[in-house]
């Protein structure tokens, strides 16, 4: 993987630095506007996503679909490993708690503020939508350019704390991939699959 320009230091929401002349950096800046914008106008999120927890002592892997509502209930769906499969997991609109149908899933939680495996897509949409984004690059993944997002608490140093890594596809901007790190160390890592978004509640 090639990296293109540095990381470039922003300051919260959508005030964004330049760079002062026309380049990489400043495009990524740029993407990340337009990302952020459709992010937040998107009413409904679906897709696949392969997580793996790391507890240290154990490591955890699901499969799973998922549909994110803005307004309205996120539901997550077992799809491996064969033992849980087909539970499903929801989120009512404006909580935190999941509910199952089913088995529960329960790993325990990853870092101080609760996350689960379970809770790790609704928790990369909320980072992209209203995290204090710290870094953005471009990458080149064999030939196919990517817009790495790197987001930290407030105030806190690279490595310090909770840090969200995001990936974009920099044509299409869909959600590929994401980790989650506490204090330096990587206990959260998503990648997903079919990833769509509509600005508009199907009925």
């Amino acid at each position: 993987m090639r990296r293109k320009v540095c990381a470039l230091m922003m300051i919260p929401a959508l005030l964004l630095t330049g760079c002062g002349k026309k380049s990489d950096g400043e495009r990524a800046e740029e993407l990340l506007t337009e990302v952020r914008g459709e992010y937040l106008e998107a009413a409904v999120c679906t897709g696949q996503a392969a997580i793996t927890a790391d507890y240290r002592q154990r490591v955890y892997t699901y499969d799973l679909t998922f549909s994110w509502q803005r307004e309205g209930e996120t539901v997550l769906t077992i799809t491996g490993p064969e033992n849980v499969a087909g539970t499903v997991a929801r989120i009512a609109e404006g909580e935190t708690v999941l509910e199952y149908d089913g088995v529960m899933v329960e790993t325990g939680p990853l870092d101080a503020d609760g996350l689960t495996p379970m809770g790790a897509v609704p928790a990369l949409l909320a980072c992209v939508r209203e995290g204090y984004l710290a870094e953005c690059i471009l990458e080149d993944w064999d030939g196919e350019e990517r817009l790495h997002i790197t987001s930290r608490e407030t105030e806190k140093s690279p490595g310090q704390g909770v840090e969200t890594q995001l990936w974009f596809d920099a044509a299409t901007h869909m959600l590929l991939r994401g980790e989650i790190s506490q204090d330096g160390t990587t206990v959260l890592q998503c990648d997903i699959t079919g990833f769509a978004m509509q600005k508009e509640v199907s009925e």
